[in-house]
């Protein structure tokens, strides 16, 4: 309070002193110019009129540019304060993120076997209470083909045609092809791809670039051997639904020693048939056609790594979320000490911007907004229910019992609250988003409050631009007057001087 005190009396005296050396600017301009006048009138030896003029028209526009300026400081320092509240909420929303997305505050699934599966926490949902027992018995797995060796590839061809790559599922027997089943599109067309081959790309790379080209989900790569010689690999994506065949449209050509899979002659070799993950899940066989599976077990990413078992348990991170807790009440009263200063009644530069006060109530009334709208009947659902309240200075800090209560209680609530919602649209990173957004609008937010000040600020200038023109107009008119002036009392001058010679003619010749 002291210190408010002292701000306010600091700031008065200045505005005071400043208004007193503003007055006393354009008084000794105008007494300034006043003595140059009588000065130079009194001396009969002329008027210097450039710097005549200068004064009397600095005397003329002293005040109104005086008023500019001030208008011209306060809307630099209003423009200088809104962008300070919209960098500080959006830089304080930005930190929120960062730490509810790290993952560090959610639930973190555990895997207790690293060498058949790893687990991780699905972004915006929860792995509490996890407990269930994973047997991976086969790996998903991507068809791959080689060709026989290519000699020479940096200058074979190998004809002119098309090549058709079609995916589908693919039967086995012994390692081999048995059978291809195309696959097809939504609207009902066969999962194929023509692949054009001339002159221009008929080479092994041409070839590989061809097929790459067409983004089918089959790489195409130049493998080199050490003699010279090279292969073209061929390689889908992991899943039975996956495998594929590619047929050259002549049989006899050249292009067909790239034919691969069943129907199609298969001149390559398949060293690997493409297939599914198959798991069993407590007790429940399933298949995957990735080895990235997010959506068997809630909250948790599975990585499968190898066949065996393995069990999934959860750890909640109690410590973080506690000290995350009271890291947000430190950060959030450094920001509050931010708007409130701006919107100080005395002292701050946005005391009656109504967007600036609207920020300052709503973050006053973030410990009562509601953050997870759907909690149950006795659940916290605010931050003034886990023991976060407001103090007498409008500042938050932190009730360590009905916090440690709450982590007790109803740590899913907590977890909840600090952690990013799969909709977005609850928690508290949700709420400083939206407090962001808000602030940022250019329509009622601070966005429209720099957008207010900005045009003032140019419509200033327009003012200071007219103030100018006057006073150049007015030199001009002055000059001009001041020079007319000059002409007659010079000419006066030289009548009084011939007169004086005249009269002192007379009286010599007289004596």
């Amino acid at each position: 309070m002291a210190t408010t005190i002292s701000s306010t009396s600091s700031s008065t005296a200045t505005t005071a002193t400043t208004s007193t050396t503003k007055t006393s600017s354009t008084s000794s301009v105008n007494q300034s110019a006043a003595n140059s006048v009588l000065t130079s009138l009194g001396s009969g030896s002329g008027v210097d009129t450039g710097a005549l003029v200068t004064q009397l028209v600095d005397a003329q526009f002293a005040q109104k540019r005086a008023q500019l300026t001030s208008k011209s400081d306060t809307l630099t320092a209003q423009i200088s304060g809104v962008a300070t509240l919209k960098s500080t909420i959006s830089d304080f929303t930005k930190a929120l993120e960062n730490l509810v997305e790290g993952g560090t505050l959610a639930t973190q699934p555990n895997s207790s076997m690293s060498g058949v599966a790893t687990a991780s926490a699905v972004p915006g949902t929860s792995a509490s209470g996890l407990n269930s027992s994973v047997t991976v018995n086969a790996l998903a797995t991507a068809q791959i083909a080689t060709s026989a060796k290519i000699a020479s590839p940096s200058t074979a061809t190998f004809g002119t045609g098309t090549l058709t790559l079609t995916l589908g599922t693919a039967t086995t027997s012994g390692g081999a092809m048995t059978g291809f089943t195309a696959g097809t599109n939504a609207d009902g067309s066969a999962k194929s791809f023509a692949i054009a081959i001339d002159s221009s790309n008929n080479s092994l790379s041409g070839i590989a670039a061809a097929i790459n080209a067409k983004k089918a989900g089959v790489t195409a790569t130049v493998i080199n051997d050490a003699d010279g010689g090279a292969y073209l690999s061929l390689k889908g994506t992991t899943g039975a639904a996956q495998a594929f065949t590619l047929a050259a449209s002549d049989p006899a050509g050249a292009l067909a020693q790239f034919d691969t899979g069943f129907g199609t002659g298969n001149k390559t070799t398949v060293s690997s048939q493409a297939g599914n993950a198959k798991l069993v899940v407590d007790g429940v066989a399933v298949e995957r056609g990735s080895n990235e599976v997010s959506d068997l077990i809630a909250g948790v990413k599975l990585s499968l790594t190898g066949t065996g078992t393995t069990n999934l348990t959860s750890t909640r991170p109690d410590s973080a979320l506690s000290s995350a807790v009271k890291d947000f009440v430190d950060t959030y009263n450094q920001v509050l000490g931010v708007v409130k200063e701006q919107t100080d009644a005395i002292n701050g530069q946005l005391r009656a911007d109504p967007a600036a006060k609207t920020l300052l109530r709503t973050l006053q009334g973030l410990t009562s907004r509601v953050l997870l709208p759907g909690a149950a009947t006795g659940t916290p659902a605010t931050l003034a229910a886990i023991g976060v309240r407001t103090t007498r200075t409008g500042e938050l800090e932190v009730d360590d019992n009905a916090l440690t209560s709450a982590m007790k209680n109803a740590p899913e609530a907590v977890e909840a609250m600090f952690t990013k919602s799969s909709s977005g649209a609850t928690g508290l990173y949700a709420a400083m988003k939206s407090l962001d957004l808000n602030t940022g609008s250019t329509i009622y937010g601070l966005g429209a409050s720099s957008k207010r000040f900005l045009q003032a600020q140019s419509d200033l200038g327009k003012q200071k631009s007219t103030v100018d023109d006057q006073a150049t107009k007015m030199t001009t008119r002055l000059t001009q007057q001041f020079s007319s002036m000059n002409a007659r009392v010079s000419a006066y001058k030289a009548t009084q001087s011939f007169m004086q010679q005249q009269i002192d003619n007379w009286t010599k010749s007289t004596g």
